[in-house]
């Protein structure tokens, strides 16, 4: 299928969800659900939390559909609604977990480097281990790209409070894949 044709199809669908038709509903979840479900795992605690996100952003997605401008790309529209869902159900959370806030902190390295030898979906499960704070302005800003004004912006918190959980968020996720890969050179001999 050629990407006119994708995009035809798309438009399609799309136009039938407007109408509110459960056929193109469901065939638009269909078609991004995979998507989706690589955004929302990155900010759910878990699978059952990342699909909550999903359907959520779904739900928006199917009440707002008059607000999309159809002469613009779905992706980044979808993307954009699945991180607001994501940061909603972050606060929804937070009203039960304190809050730290360092406004001094050291320079952080602007160059992080990944180890070779780890898969997508484990680096997810890593990440999930991450309290749900840190993991949030982890992904806002490392994966996302929001500075820590923007996601003191979103989230409510100061940008001190914003940069002190970004970098326990990297300390916690080095301490998780040195044990990762601790874990896996026993599994190896």
């Amino acid at each position: 299928m050629t990407s006119d044709q994708q995009n035809t199809e798309l438009i399609e669908i799309l136009n039938g969800c407007q109408d509110f038709d459960r056929r193109s509903q469901k065939a638009l979840y269909q078609m991004f659900y995979s998507y989706g479900m690589s955004i929302c795992m990155r900010y759910g605690g878990s699978r059952d939390e990342a699909v909550e996100i999903l359907n959520e952003g779904f739900m928006k997605i199917f009440t707002n559909l008059k607000n999309f401008e159809f002469s613009k790309p779905f992706k980044p529209w979808f993307r954009k609604i699945l991180i607001n869902c994501a940061i909603n159900a972050y606060k929804a959370r937070r009203r039960y977990q304190p809050e730290e806030d360092l406004d001094a902190l050291k320079e952080m390295k602007t160059q992080e480097q990944i180890s070779s030898g780890i898969y997508y979906q484990e680096i997810i499960e890593l990440s999930q281990k991450l309290p749900p704070s840190y993991r949030a302005v982890f992904n806002l800003h490392v994966v996302e790209g929001y500075t820590h004004e923007e996601i003191s912006e979103l989230l409510g918190i100061t940008p001190g409070t914003s940069k002190s959980n970004l970098f326990k968020a990297k300390q916690h996720l080095k301490i998780l894949l040195k044990d990762f890969f601790e874990q896996d050179y026993v599994r190896s001999k």
